[in-house]
């Protein structure tokens, strides 16, 4: 007899399943959308559960079921965007607060901490989080939170979870884990011990390219009123049209992630040997510096790779003009394989200085992998590369 415990579910089958059955009227096989702004009280102070749609809606509600199952949540929040799951997270902090994350995180996420909440008198110090130490000597009396991004973007350097989670222990301090280059189909932070799970549900989750979003989602009870309650006050949820093109991606999540790796692996594999490579960047290579703790806190690698290009052996202008399958676009995690420069694209908004001081170069090439046939991925960055 199969097990009808949800609990008890493979990753798959939660991603088809929980959030799904909200029709009792006529039993849709999959959630409405219910694009209502608002919704009639029974009477003064009663409702069916929803009164207006920033503070609840039932299609979001669907949503935030199956993210907070699939993380292994208490619950969750889908956001509009990743940027807005962060600029919640950003109200959780008062003036004179301190923040300490990746010196190589993602350009937006850089820009929120450098450019916004630190004039809002929360400071944020940059640090190597793969250098344990680095992250000690930063925190502060002030310091109330670790921010890891894990793979890094655009670089794949791994933090180690276990390890930022006790120093933030030692220090009563909580910490904020990035997931959205994994998800969780290949990474569970809450079971390594973080508190809170950031995603853009942009990227792998939905899947498609056709949506903006973000989550939230709480792994520790202490966060998850004051998580809610910003969520309400700040005005940062989805649309039900936004949340319902989610759930609909996200339920082929587990099939779309193995695909991904499965391509990315055979890429990274055959760029190490070209001549215009200088390095490549990828957990699921055995050269890889952090490729046992990789083994050791994911259960796959992904479909992100980046490398360094010898502008000097192939222009990059040159390499981007050869791609046909590639296109020249920021994002990353939908099914069609997108290729970008970071120093101008993702990461422009960082500085010079701390681009370098992040790892990266005019060279450096960021490349989201999707899932079309591998042969026909490696012919297209063969023309880039080789090509006329």
């Amino acid at each position: 007899m199969h097990d009808s415990n949800p609990s008890k579910w493979k990753p798959q089958t939660l991603a088809v399943h929980t959030g799904v059955y909200k029709d009792e009227a006529f039993n849709s096989v999959t959630t409405p959308i219910y694009p209502s702004s608002t919704f009639a009280f029974e009477r003064p102070g009663v409702t069916k559960g929803y009164d207006y749609t920033r503070s609840g809606n039932p299609t979001r509600t669907a949503l935030q079921e199956n993210l907070a199952a699939l993380e292994g949540g208490l619950q969750a929040w889908a956001t509009c965007t990743g940027m807005a799951a962060l600029t919640t997270i950003a109200f959780l902090f008062k003036p004179g607060d301190h923040i300490v994350t990746g010196h190589d995180i993602y350009g937006g996420t850089y820009r929120l901490l450098d450019q916004v909440v630190r004039s809002q008198g929360v400071d944020t110090t940059f640090v190597n989080m793969g250098r344990p130490d680095e992250v000690k000597q930063a925190i502060r009396p002030s310091t109330r939170a670790l921010l890891i991004e894990t793979p890094s973007n655009p670089l794949l350097n791994l933090v180690d979870i276990e390890a930022m989670v006790a120093i933030a222990r030692e220090h009563d301090l909580f910490t904020i884990a990035d997931n959205t280059f994994m998800s969780p189909y290949f990474q569970s932070p809450f079971a390594l011990g973080v508190d809170i799970i950031v995603h853009s549900t942009t990227k792998y989750l939905n899947g498609h390219s056709d949506v903006v979003g973000g989550a939230i989602v709480v792994g520790n009870e202490r966060f998850r009123e004051p998580v809610g309650f910003l969520v309400n006050a700040l005005g940062t949820a989805c649309s039900p049209f936004d949340a319902w093109l989610v759930l609909r991606g996200v339920k082929t999540l587990g099939y779309r992630m193995e695909a991904h790796e499965a391509n990315a692996r055979a890429i990274a594999r055959w760029l190490v040997d070209q001549p215009a490579v200088t390095r490549v960047y990828y957990p699921g290579l055995e050269t890889h510096p952090q490729h046992e703790l990789a083994c050791r806190q994911m259960r796959g690698f992904g479909g992100m790779v980046s490398f360094e290009l010898d502008l000097d052996k192939r222009p990059m202008e040159r390499f981007l003009e050869q791609l046909q399958l590639f296109s020249l676009a920021e994002s990353l995690g939908g099914v069609e394989s997108l290729v970008e420069v970071p120093w101008t694209m993702s990461h422009a908004s960082m500085d010079e200085a701390s681009r370098k001081q992040a790892g990266m170069s005019p060279g450096t090439v960021r490349m989201s992998i999707g899932i079309e046939h591998a042969e026909d991925l490696i012919g297209d960055l063969d023309r880039g590369l080789n090509g006329s």
